[in-house]
C-alpha cells in the first residue's frame, strides 16, 4: 500500500510533459500579445485603425513556433535563475527570427527603422519577461517556505 501513495507523489512523465506544453501555451499568448500591442501602435501611427487578420495569424503562429523553440532547444531562457550569456543568446536568437518573419510577412511594411525598433522592442520584452519569471518564483518561494513552516508548527505539536 505504501507503494502505491509513493507513485501517486512522484512526477509523471505525462505531468512534465503537460507543465512544458502549458509554459508554451502562456508564452505564446504572452508574446502575442506583446506583437500584437506593437503592431496596432504602428498601425495607429501610419493612420490605420484596422489589423491584417492574415497577419495576426502569422503572428500567433510564429509564437507558437518560437515557444517550441525556446523551450526545447533553447534552454526556456526567459524562465531561468540568472540571466547570462546563454539567455542573452536565445533572446538574441528569437528576436532575430521574429524580425525576419516580420520583415518576410510585411508586418510593418518591410520598413526598415520599424523593423528595428521592434526588435529593441522584443529584447525589452524578452528582458522584461525574464525579470516577471524571476520576481514570480521569489515570491512562490516565500510562500511555500511559509507554508513549510505553518506545516511543521503544526506537526511540533
Amino acid at each position: 500500500m505504501g507503494d502505491k501513495k509513493k507513485d501517486k507523489s512522484r512526477v509523471t512523465l505525462w505531468e512534465l510533459y503537460l507543465t512544458k506544453e502549458i509554459g508554451i501555451e502562456f508564452k505564446a499568448c504572452l508574446y502575442f500579445f506583446a506583437i500584437l500591442f506593437f503592431y496596432c501602435v504602428v498601425r495607429i501611427i501610419g493612420g490605420l485603425f484596422v489589423a491584417d487578420m492574415l497577419h495576426m495569424l502569422e503572428m500567433i503562429l510564429a509564437c507558437y513556433v518560437i515557444g517550441y523553440i525556446q523551450v526545447y532547444l533553447l534552454w526556456n531562457f526567459d524562465e531561468a535563475d540568472s540571466l547570462g550569456g546563454k539567455e542573452l543568446l536565445g533572446m538574441v536568437i528569437c528576436t532575430a527570427v521574429y524580425s525576419a518573419l516580420s520583415y518576410a510577412f510585411g508586418w510593418f511594411d518591410r520598413k526598415p527603422m520599424a523593423t528595428l525598433i521592434f526588435a529593441a522592442y522584443l529584447m525589452l520584452t524578452y528582458i522584461c519577461v525574464y525579470f516577471i519569471y524571476k520576481s514570480k518564483r521569489y515570491i512562490d518561494d516565500k510562500r511555500l517556505n511559509e507554508d513549510l513552516r505553518i506545516f511543521q508548527s503544526e506537526h511540533k505539536k
